[in-house]
């Protein structure tokens, strides 16, 4: 074999070094706490659990969503915002155990009414249930025979207000298609328009609306404050990691929807062996996509988190090109990245190096 010359070794072996300090100090420090949005309050409460207090992922992450449901993060989580067409504020939350090879264990609550603890509540299914997924009034009766404060008026002034407002608007934006009255111009009691029950021609608006004149909730202007989902991740101190996500859902829908952060993989996903995903935008699209599935999935066959995130959001941007969204990802390291698509994208960050949360910003890569 060839004796390289010692300073040729020396230099060899300084780079090796060099590189892989370098890798180390760009490296996160578990424990680590992720979430969409700025919402650091909630990035905060969950770091102190799972950093200084060494609780579990679980915890952290049920601690941190909690959070803003107390604080009404954006009035988009928690009571007293998006009201739906009655005038009502339902929570969809769900809580995900990413153990492999032994649980997996998610619960969720979909259109949970009269109590406001949603993650607990979607925490208690998880643990006290071998389902996944409770709705209604029926799970707020779960949730209360389980001991959480209840039965409670989740609207409030504003949101009865901005209702109001919504009505004295013609009820728009809206989410019918296909009905009489013409859901652009006026309210309901709707009906099926003749172009729905296959009477006349389907290729004119007629007396209903085509999809492509469909209005949505997210067709206003983006910004802070436009947001509707808190999603947010942890890994603990012993490598394992959880997902969870709490959300009021879209302003105005038709009573009794359920979106994406009630549904497992697509508001949130987790797995011990690869990772986890956060996501938030318009949820009647994306939870076609199961996007954070698809993120952490993307991870196992060795997308980067950058990749896999970016990967995630462009499936849905070929189908549906103006849908609005963003996830993040992050790998069983804490490695983490951001990917959007019609709206500028902020995520929060604290690690056990960080002296606090940290704000990151992802722009569009498709304007």
């Amino acid at each position: 074999m060839a004796v390289l010359p010692k300073l040729l070794v020396f230099v060899w072996v300084s780079t090796i070094a060099l590189s892989v300090l370098a890798f180390q100090q760009t490296q996160p420090e578990l424990p680590i706490v992720i979430s969409t949005w700025a919402f650091v309050d909630a990035v905060r409460a969950a770091a102190q659990h799972v950093i200084k207090e060494g609780g579990s992922a679980v915890n952290a992450v049920v601690r941190g969503c909690t959070v803003c449901e107390v604080l009404q993060c954006d009035g988009s989580v928690g009571y007293g915002g998006s009201p739906d067409e009655a005038g009502e504020t339902t929570l969809d939350a769900m809580v995900m155990d990413g153990v492999c090879c032994a649980s997996m264990d998610v619960g969720a609550v979909g259109a949970l009414r009269s109590v406001k603890r949603a993650i607990e509540t979607a925490r208690l299914v998880m643990e006290h249930t071998e389902h996944t997924l409770l709705v209604g009034s029926q799970a707020s009766a779960f949730s209360l025979s389980l001991g959480l404060p209840g039965p409670t008026n989740l609207s409030t002034d504003d949101s009865l207000q901005a209702w109001s407002q919504w009505e004295k608007g013609g009820c728009q934006p809206n989410f019918w298609r296909d009905v009489i009255p013409d859901s652009t111009s006026a309210c309901g009691p709707y009906k099926v328009s003749a172009l729905m029950s296959g009477q006349g021609d389907r290729s004119r608006v007629g007396g209903g609306i085509s999809g492509k004149h469909r209005k949505s909730s997210f067709s206003k202007a983006t910004g802070y404050g436009n947001h509707d989902t808190i999603s947010m991740a942890v890994i603990d101190r012993n490598g394992r990691i959880a997902a969870g996500t709490s959300t009021n859902g879209a302003s105005h829908k038709i009573p009794g929807r359920v979106g994406d952060g009630a549904i497992v993989g697509a508001s949130a996903y987790a797995d011990d062996d690869v990772g986890a995903c956060g996501a938030t935008g318009d949820g009647d699209v994306m939870m076609r996509f199961l996007p954070c599935y698809q993120v952490v999935e993307s991870m196992r066959q060795g997308m980067t988190p950058e990749e896999a995130a970016k990967d995630s959001i462009a499936r849905i941007r070929r189908k549906f090109p103006a849908f609005i969204g963003a996830v993040f990802a992050m790998n069983k390291y804490g490695v983490h990245a951001g990917a959007c698509h019609g709206w500028i994208f902020q995520y929060t960050v604290q690690d056990s190096a960080m002296a606090d949360a940290v704000v990151f910003t992802v722009k569009p890569d498709v304007l």
